[in-house]
């Protein structure tokens, strides 16, 4: 089997790895205006992975644990909520945290942004907003920011788990926009990026197209996929 993710709009992925194991980051499905309809519904899932606790995250996370039985990991106080709406296999981690599940590397790094659960009135702190780091089984390391300004510390990331590829917010406005994604890319050392969370909303107006012309004479490939295709 070959390694895949399928960009389902917006800052949603769903990985396919070598071994089989489904994985989603960041689930945001039905109310996702950019998600096709014929991949608003997820079977056979593994694992979800979850950045940070805004709806544009986190608003499938549950109905999807339900009805798949995938773990979760999340930051702490997001996992202690899930736990609270009866989800039995969550996994609670903090940045600087690393852990083996399913033949995956998974580490939860830093990431610059803020965090609540918006459906609770008031809105209920979530914790940190987070980034993963995941090494598959075939040997690939891909950085996952989520929603991140550009911060020192991706250099440390770069250095440490020297990923290859790159998901980067590009939006601006509530994340990094295209000028700081290209610094990211250098500061990671990666060979690939993959933008997203943008074009969602009016105001996310960053564009890979900006990102491609930034990273033009790096060397750095942009891999701008449509909601809804896969890149193996």
């Amino acid at each position: 089997m070959r390694f895949s993710f399928t960009f389902l709009g917006h800052s949603t992925f769903l990985f396919q790895t070598a071994s089989g194991k489904r994985v989603i980051v960041d689930p945001w499905l039905e109310t996702n205006p950019m998600c096709p309809a014929s991949h608003k519904r997820v079977r056979d899932l593994d694992l979800i992975l979850l950045t940070h606790g805004h709806r544009d995250h986190i608003a499938d996370a549950i109905p999807l644990a339900r009805s798949t039985g995938a773990q979760i990991i999340a930051p702490y106080e997001l996992a202690s909520w899930l736990e609270e709406k009866g989800l039995k296999h969550v996994t609670a981690m903090n940045p600087g945290g690393s852990l083996t599940m399913m033949g995956l590397s998974i580490s939860m790094v830093p990431a610059v942004h803020s965090s609540s659960i918006e459906d609770a009135d008031p809105p209920r702190y979530a914790g940190v907003a987070s980034g993963y780091v995941i090494r598959f089984e075939h040997g690939l390391t891909i950085y996952y920011a989520g929603d991140t300004a550009l911060f020192g510390d991706m250099r440390v990331i770069g250095e440490l788990y020297q990923p290859s590829l790159a998901f980067l917010p590009i939006g601006d406005v509530y994340t990094m926009g295209p000028e700081q994604a290209a610094k990211a890319c250098s500061w990671l050392g990666v060979k690939t990026a993959v933008p997203m969370h943008y074009g969602t909303f009016p105001e996310l107006t960053g564009s890979p197209a900006r990102l491609r012309d930034l990273l033009s004479d790096s060397g750095i490939e942009v891999v701008e996929l449509k909601p809804g295709e896969t890149r193996e």
